[in-house]
C-alpha cells in the first residue's frame, strides 16, 4: 500500500531511517546501475539524477495545475509514449476515484520544472473496476495539452512493453516518497512472486511510490508498483502486476483516446 490515498506510510514508517539511507547512498548515486544486466550496485537505492530519463517520471498531485501542487503529491507517473503524446501509466489505486488531479514530470524540490498537466481522462482495466483484482493494479491517464504542446512533446516518453519475462532484464525503478520531494531510483532484477505478479528488492520505496515504473533494460516500461498488498507493506520489497493482455489491450484504448 504505496499511495498516500491509501496510508500514510510516508508520514509513519521509519523516516528516521529513510533519511539516514539516502544520505549514505548519496555517495553512490554516480554509479547507479543502468537498466540492463551490465555491472553495478543492484539492490541500492539513491536520489535520482536529473536527466532526460527522470524527467518522463513525475508525481501525481490532488488538485488541478492551476493550484501548483499545493495539494500535495500522493503517486508516482511515469509517461509512455502514444499517439496522441499525451499518456501516462500508474498504478489503478492511485487513480480510483479521484476527482481533480495533476502531474508534474520531473519535479524536484519543490520545483516543477516542466510545469503541471492538468489529468483530463482515466482508464482503469475491467478487473480493477469490477473487484479491484490486484492483478489488474494499472492504469493510464489522458494529459490536457499545456501552452500548445504534449507532455510526451516535453520530456518525452518511454514505450510500454507488456508479456514481457519476468527477470529477462534488470529493472530500474523511480518514484517518490511521499516524504520526499525529490524522485528516488533503485536498479534490480525483478523476481516471479506468482504467475500474475512480481516483485523486487529496492529499499526505501515508502509510501508514494505507487505508480512508479519499472523500466528494462530496451527502455519500455514492464511493471509499476502495485498489485500485491497495493505495492507491498514494507518500504523494502515493491510488487508489479505481471502485465499481460488485460493491460496491453487498456493501453491500445488509452492511446486511441487520447
Amino acid at each position: 500500500m504505496k499511495s498516500i490515498r491509501i496510508t500514510r506510510l510516508a508520514e509513519t514508517r521509519r523516516p528516521v531511517l529513510l533519511a539516514a539511507a539516502l544520505v549514505l547512498l548519496a555517495v553512490t548515486s554516480s554509479s547507479v546501475a543502468a537498466a540492463d544486466d551490465g555491472p553495478g550496485p543492484f539492490g541500492v537505492t539513491v536520489r535520482a539524477a536529473e536527466n532526460a530519463r527522470s524527467a518522463r517520471v513525475g508525481a501525481l498531485f490532488h488538485g488541478s495545475a492551476a493550484s501548483a501542487g499545493a495539494g500535495g503529491h500522493f503517486c508516482t507517473a511515469s509517461v509512455v509514449h502514444s499517439e496522441g503524446r499525451d499518456l501516462l501509466v500508474t498504478a489503478a489505486h492511485c487513480l480510483d476515484g479521484r476527482a481533480e488531479l495533476s502531474f508534474a514530470p520531473g519535479y524536484r524540490d519543490g520545483r516543477a520544472p516542466h510545469g503541471f498537466w492538468d489529468v483530463e481522462g482515466v482508464f482503469l482495466p475491467e478487473g480493477w473496476r469490477k473487484d479491484q483484482d490486484e492483478d489488474s493494479d494499472v492504469a493510464f491517464a489522458v494529459l490536457a495539452a499545456r501552452d500548445g504542446e504534449e507532455v510526451e512533446d516535453v520530456v518525452g516518453g518511454n514505450a510500454f512493453a507488456a508479456h514481457r519475462a519476468t527477470g529477462a532484464t534488470a529493472v530500474t525503478v523511480t518514484g517518490y516518497p511521499g516524504s520526499l520531494d525529490t524522485p528516488i531510483t533503485c536498479t534490480d532484477k525483478p523476481t516471479a512472486h506468482s504467475r500474475t505478479q512480481q516483485r523486487v528488492a529496492c529499499p526505501a520505496f515508502a509510501g508514494g511510490t505507487s505508480g512508479s515504473p519499472w523500466v528494462n533494460g530496451d527502455g519500455a516500461v514492464v511493471g509499476v508498483i502495485g498489485g500485491h498488498e497495493q505495492g507491498g507493506d514494507t518500504d523494502d520489497v515493491s510488487y508489479s502486476p505481471v502485465l499481460g493482455t488485460e493491460a496491453e489491450d487498456l493501453y491500445r484504448v488509452a492511446a486511441l483516446a487520447g
